[in-house]
């Protein structure tokens, strides 16, 4: 199975429709949303093309390749709109024999690991708006960083996940 993951789209509806082009030409089989999908936060500006009801009509129609996890601007009013689930906190798979560890970042993070993640695991989280690839203590930490507001030199990039390996690439 082949993963695409993203973070902190933000209710732009330009790089909602980037995403979904992206994964068709990437053929991923699930899109894998790292949250903060519709909305922008009190600590951003608004994104360019600020269009949340757009975003959600985008991604209902793909709501069955769809896995995500709840942000920071999550609230329980977007699980109302939205055709897949956004409240999870953290969400586990296991391509290959490779553990990942897929979440926001703004509760389970570099500085507050959950329990179950051990050596060898990839720890995916956005939130941050910065691309990240790094390892530490065997644990490799990444972040697909903010098509829509990346920050601090930051390109708009995500991660695929493939046959246990994890690429960060940067959109075209």
């Amino acid at each position: 199975m082949k993963f695409l993951v993203v973070s902190d789209i933000h209710g732009d509806s330009y790089w909602a429709e980037r995403v979904i082009r992206l994964m068709q030409s990437e053929c991923a089989d699930r899109l894998v949303m790292l949250g903060d999908i519709l909305y922008h936060g009190p600590r951003n500006d608004l994104p360019a093309h600020y269009e949340p009801k757009r975003v959600i009509e985008i991604l209902n129609e793909y709501k069955d390749k769809i896995l995500a996890v709840r942000g920071n601007c999550e609230a329980e009013v977007d699980q109302m709109v939205l055709g897949f689930p956004v409240m999870a906190d953290y969400i586990y798979v296991v391509s290959g024999t490779t553990p990942f560890f897929l979440t926001h970042g703004h509760t389970y993070n570099e500085d507050n690991l959950p329990a179950l993640i051990s050596e060898g695991t990839v720890f995916i989280s956005g939130h941050t708006h910065m691309t990240k690839d790094i390892v530490k203590n065997g644990i490799r930490f990444m972040n697909p960083g903010s098509p829509s507001i990346p920050k601090d030199g930051s390109k708009p990039s995500y991660i695929i996940i493939e046959d246990g390996q994890a690429t960060l690439k940067e959109f075209n």
